[in-house]
């Protein structure tokens, strides 16, 4: 058998049934692996220097070919070719002990041999010496958790103010695992990282598939082994349908009510169908109907969609000196992160400012001129939705003075859906996110629009007016001017 991808014949075994013969006849022109330069910890390394092939690419020829073209295949040159090498780094860009679970210095980290050049399918399996000697006898599977102290797994290397993906990450809502959605079948494919593998329709082993639940770690959203999207991603992110969109696979769920369950009347994460238009209650009878108004983030002048915003990096440098601070990777996926003193992105709340927050993700895609407009247009929007989403729940109030509480023309219990309902799941979905931001940031036009037309549906439904003290406003009007903003603003900004 000539295994397609390499140069050599490896084995041929024939089982003659026809002659009556169960004769296994195997020959090969060389061994499978060399010794390894390091015998003591059994890394394997190339079996080819020249060719790039590793031993593991002697039997695993898919994933050697995908690897070869991962840049983890050019680690080694990469970093000769850098001009600022030094001797610490060469233990990320080499097969030794970093990426996998053994503990003393190992591989390249032990003897600097050309075999351990470039990070192989050991750096992250570990040594496959004994693998080799007997293939059914161990099974050496990556892991794919990353330690809470950032020193194993991917985040050995992908770490330090260089290239913090670990830190940043580890900060954010990808980095923990919430307690109940991890156990609950219906959370699991978005609150774990095994379940949004298996949803995915990945059944490659890794340690802990079988395991307690881990969170959303590197391996989960990128392919250690394929380069067909950028930065290995298992699904692209620029895909405008959301089937495809590796963010939609989560960030798009309860984006309509759902009188079925108990939190029906409140979104969940309703992200990608508000940039689509496709998120919210569309009162019968309204003008407004799903996809009519799509954000301008989530237009054809917006490609990369989420990713744009969210995963944005930027350098952070010392405002006296100029001298290098921080390298921000955008993995906190914060589209404004808010600044520590040094201007590094971290979590946590603060004001919507310039000087709070950074809004380089407004700016970095050429959608706005500055930070401080992009700025401003939040701010604007946030103050319109809040005023607009009160004016509605003084309508609500005056339908169903208890709200979502039991009894009234509000009642989640009640399988009856009702105006009330629609109107103020739509109240909700103005209020995704702290202070409005999710709503103004995602589609702007559309909560507006959502608010106005709810508001005219209950006023029509319910016969109900406006409190002493509140704006008189012609929701319909309203609603009408809100459309045709939203189209012209498409038509100038690439949208529909």
């Amino acid at each position: 058998m000539r295994w397609i991808g390499v140069r050599w014949f490896v084995a041929l075994a024939v089982v003659s049934t026809s002659l009556g013969c169960d004769e296994r006849i195997v020959f090969r022109d060389r061994e499978v692996f060399n010794p390894p330069a390091d015998a003591a910890s059994g890394f394997l390394g190339y079996f080819n220097v020249s060719d790039k092939l590793t031993t593991c690419g002697n039997c695993h020829v898919e994933s050697q070919s995908e690897w070869e073209n991962t840049a983890h295949a050019d680690a080694y040159a990469t970093l000769d070719n850098s001009g600022h090498a030094q001797a610490f780094c060469y233990s990320c860009h080499t097969v030794n002990d970093f990426g996998n679970p053994i503990s003393e210095a190992s591989g390249w980290n032990a003897v600097e041999d050309t075999s351990y050049h470039d990070v192989q399918c050991e750096s992250c399996h570990g040594p496959g010496l004994t693998h080799v000697e007997n293939p059914e006898g161990s099974q050496p599977f990556a892991s794919l958790a990353i330690p809470a102290t950032l020193d194993g797994g991917c985040a050995e290397c992908h770490t330090g103010t260089h290239h913090p993906f670990a830190e940043e990450w580890a900060q954010s809502g990808h980095g923990a695992v919430l307690a109940s959605p991890s156990t609950r079948e219906a959370c699991v494919p978005c609150h774990t990282g095994q379940g949004a593998l298996a949803a995915w329709g990945i059944n490659a082993d890794y340690v802990e598939k079988d395991g307690d639940p881990i969170p959303f770690t590197c391996g989960v959203c990128h392919d250690p082994h394929d380069p067909t999207n950028p930065g290995q991603l298992r699904l692209p992110v620029g895909a405008p349908s959301v089937e495809t969109n590796l963010c939609a696979q989560c960030h798009n769920r309860r984006s309509v009510p759902d009188p079925t369950s108990s939190h029906g009347l409140e979104p969940h994460a309703p992200q990608a169908a508000l940039l689509l238009g496709e998120a919210g209650w569309f009162a019968p009878g309204s003008i407004l109907e799903q996809t009519r108004i799509i954000g301008s983030h989530g237009s054809e002048g917006n490609p990369r969609l989420c990713a744009t915003c969210h995963v944005q990096s930027f350098e952070v440098t010392d405002a006296e000196t100029g001298d290098f601070v921080f390298q921000a990777t955008g993995h906190l996926f914060t589209a404004i992160p808010c600044l520590d003193a040094q201007g590094v992105p971290t979590t946590g709340d603060c004001a919507l400012t310039t000087d709070a927050r950074s809004f380089l993700g407004c700016t970095g895609s050429g959608c706005h001129a500055t930070e401080a407009v992009a700025a401003g247009i939040l701010n604007s929007a946030v103050i319109d939705i809040g005023a607009d989403a009160e004016d509605l729940l003084a309508l609500l109030e005056e339908v169903d003075d208890n709200l979502e509480a039991a009894g009234g023309a509000i009642d989640p219990a009640d399988p009856t859906f009702t105006v009330a309902e629609g109107a103020f799941y739509n109240y909700h979905l103005a209020h995704f996110r702290e202070r409005f931001t999710g709503a103004a940031a995602h589609n702007p036009f559309l909560i507006r629009a959502l608010l106005a037309s709810s508001a005219q549906a209950v006023q029509d439904e319910y016969g109900v007016a406006p409190p002493p003290g509140s704006r008189v406003r012609d929701y319909d009007a309203e609603l009408e001017a809100i459309v045709e903003r939203a189209a012209e603003y498409a038509r100038r900004h690439g949208g529909q």
